[in-house]
């Protein structure tokens, strides 16, 4: 087949198809739907959209990552992390759930997938190795104990604040304990104990979707819902109504100041493009934005104390003959000749004097039926700076979970895995899932798993998965409905637990401490930048790559000494080896840059110091792989500096690289090339016939072949 079309297309590499292959493909992208609806519900809501927008995600995003991709068993689509990573970039722009929070993920979802889709056009995969392998290691383990823990408010059926700090924000979750909604409470950990024990006992069953079918069917019939609606002039007792207006005033509040830090900040973008950080202008739009900021973290705060106030006051609805609310009393202060429900309610959810009466558990909703409507994305070009640095790092660490999966089931399957090829196909199904209404997508552990399990054989697995999807949307969302959401946070917290390895960072310290402090402190700065995760990650890279060259910074150097087979060995090791007194024989294991050319430097000065008599210095270059600007300058001045003093300067083993360098900048010339040998043994051996009779008796003379 013509590579060029198989580049264009490289769907083309699973066809013809046989009867085997596609039995075993569609098993296969059945099993892994059954899977993927639920999770992807669940994904949708941590990423703080509604929950249908994960099945938007799982839909056209799936197949596109498989058609374009190179892994014939890639399970592409929503995944904890990049959801979580969403969540938390853009809850600095709006409120989670909004209409301008949807249309920000969309946007992110087409940024990630324009950069991923460059970088595998121009083959730079090999980005992606700036994310050490020690930084995702306590990067993922913070991540997967900050989504877990995200989820612990609806388990127990509690809001949960939210602040600059998740920290804080969790704390403020335990405070609500006593608030806890046992029947919410008893639904989440009977969906955790469910799934758990299909997993151990048979893993071969579905557990999620059970879960959810249970779950859902339970809910159903106990009406575990069991929510009104209410309005400010129906409440009956008048301390009661003015905090429910108070809630209402300060909500509209922080929904006026939110835009006006959003307009602020954009504003303060613009000056500093124009005027520079420096500016008289800029450094007021700075103050005026944080005083905007403190204004706003004191009014969320008084409004989360009455919010809290309000939880704590239990109500009653008075009722007309169609169960519509006519009038909200406190729980026993109804009037006896009133008709009242069975039912007892909390109040949520206030907005424009309107409220939310909830006497029951939370649970999925309405769901739209029908396909997402497809649009190209509407681009907000006053936050495109500052996604786009938000979306390159999701487009990494969607990538290094996408290509690491990827080559984990290759490695069974022996299948060639093309990392910019598969940069393309991920990158392709973002921008595709983006006109789509999706959020960012990239590969799932779990779910490639299953459908590596399951016996698939080609990437039409997941198209039959995308297909699967389809149907849901058009036909089966209803079913949903009652589908309670402590049920979606049970899916993700069993699905983070194992991406917990405290193992693999302490596997990490034992490799070399530099890794372990990387992998540590990704960890720490993670959990204390939440919900920002991408400055944690950000602080991960940037200490790994400090650490890097800190270690290059300062490479081994060993004087040699001859061993009694011949060889070269290291006099610290073997500190009874014969030397000379004439020639200082020295190994450098590093490569000559601008970080670590001063070490050499100091190092040649060293040893020469220590043999004053020393006419030659030989260095065994071996390890040095590259040769930047900065140590060919040094080099050349310490080979003119040396030759001044009567002592020359040998080299031997250099590599191809090396000598080219040499030799486009005149160095080779400058040392001589009587002065760069092959091997030690030739250079030593050239040494000391020029040295002749001075250095006869030199034990570390090679013995020469007549």
């Amino acid at each position: 087949m013509n590579p060029l079309l198989l580049r264009l297309l490289p769907f083309l590499r699973w066809f013809p198809l046989s009867q085997a292959t596609l039995k075993a493909d569609f098993v296969a992208g059945i099993t892994v739907a059954l899977v993927l609806i639920p999770q992807s519900m669940a994904y949708a809501q941590l990423a703080g959209l509604p929950a249908y927008y994960g099945l938007y995600a799982a839909f056209l995003p799936v197949a596109v990552a498989s058609l374009w991709g190179s892994s014939n068993q890639l399970g592409t689509g929503p995944v904890a992390v990049v959801s979580l990573l969403t969540a938390s970039t853009l809850a600095v722009y709006a409120a989670p759930g909004s209409d301008s929070f949807i249309a920000l993920a969309i946007m992110l979802a087409f940024l990630v997938g324009v950069i991923q889709f460059a970088l595998g056009v121009f083959k730079l995969g090999v980005i992606v190795n700036f994310l050490s392998h020690p930084v995702i290691v306590g990067f993922t383990n913070a991540a997967a104990i900050i989504i877990g823990l995200s989820q612990v408010s609806k388990l127990f059926g509690v809001p949960m604040p939210r602040s600059e700090s998740f920290l804080v924000d969790i704390w403020g979750v335990f405070q609500q304990i006593g608030d806890t909604h046992f029947p919410t409470l008893l639904m989440g950990l009977g969906a955790i104990a469910l799934m758990w024990a299909i997993k151990k006992y048979r893993p071969a069953l579905p557990g999620v979707l059970i879960a959810v079918v249970v779950a859902t069917l339970v809910s159903w019939a106990i009406g575990f819902e069991r929510n009104a609606v209410g309005r400010l002039d129906q409440v009956a007792d008048t301390q009661v109504q003015a905090l429910v207006k108070r809630v209402s005033d300060m909500s509209h509040q922080v929904e006026e100041l939110n835009k006006e830090i959003a307009d602020k900040a954009e504003a303060l973008q613009q000056a500093i493009k124009l005027e520079g950080k420096a500016s008289e202008n800029v450094i007021a739009q700075e103050a005026d934005l944080g005083l905007t900021r403190l204004s706003l973290q004191t009014l969320e705060h008084e409004l989360n104390q009455q919010k809290a106030q309000l939880r704590h006051i239990k109500v009653v609805r008075q009722v007309d003959d169609q169960n519509r609310t006519v009038a909200v009393y406190v729980e026993g202060r109804a009037p006896g000749s009133v008709k009242l429900d069975s039912a007892t309610y909390r109040i949520r959810k206030v907005k424009d004097e309107e409220f939310r009466l909830q006497g029951g558990g939370e649970v999925v909703g309405s769901i739209p039926e029908g396909l997402p409507s497809f649009a190209l994305p509407t681009m907000d070009f006053g936050k495109f700076g500052s996604l786009l640095i938000s979306a390159l790092v999701i487009s990494l660490v969607g990538f290094m979970e996408a290509i690491s999966i990827a080559k984990a089931m290759a490695a069974r399957t022996k299948q060639r895995i093309d990392p910019n090829q598969e940069l393309i196909g991920q990158g392709l199904a973002n921008i595709v899932g983006s006109i789509s209404q999706s959020y960012p997508v990239s590969g799932s552990f779990s779910r490639s798993a299953v459908n590596l399990n399951a016996g698939a054989k080609t990437g039409m697995s997941a198209v039959i998965t995308a297909l699967a999807v389809l149907v849901t949307l058009l036909f089966l969302t209803p079913l949903l409905y009652h589908l309670p959401q402590a049920v979606l946070a049970a899916i993700i917290i069993m699905a983070v637990i194992g991406l917990v390895n405290f193992k693999a960072i302490k596997h990490a310290w034992h490799t070399h401490k530099h890794d372990g402090a990387a992998a540590v402190v990704a960890f720490v700065a993670t959990l204390a930048f939440a919900p920002h995760l991408d400055n944690g990650i950000m602080v991960g890279a940037g200490l790994a790559i400090v650490l890097y060259l800190l270690r290059t910074m300062s490479p081994r150097v060993a004087l040699l000494g001859r061993y009694k087979d011949g060889t070269l060995r290291d006099l610290k090791v073997n500190p009874d080896l014969p030397k000379s007194e004439h020639v200082v024989a020295m190994r450098y294991d590093g490569s000559l840059y601008f970080a670590n050319v001063s070490y050499f430097e100091d190092a040649v000065l060293e040893a020469l110091v220590g043999h004053p008599k020393a006419k030659f210095i030989l260095i065994v270059g071996d390890a040095i792989n590259q040769l930047d600007a900065s140590g060919e300058e040094v080099v050349h001045h310490l080979v003119e500096r040396l030759r001044e003093n009567g002592v020359t300067l040998v080299f031997s083993g250099l590599k191809k690289q090396v000598l080219d360098v040499m030799r486009a900048t005149g160095l080779f010339e400058l040392i001589g090339h009587e002065n760069i040998f092959a091997t030690e043994n030739q250079a030593l051996a050239a040494i000391y016939e020029r040295l002749g009779d001075e250095a006869a008796d030199d034990l570390l003379c090679p013995v020469l072949p007549r």
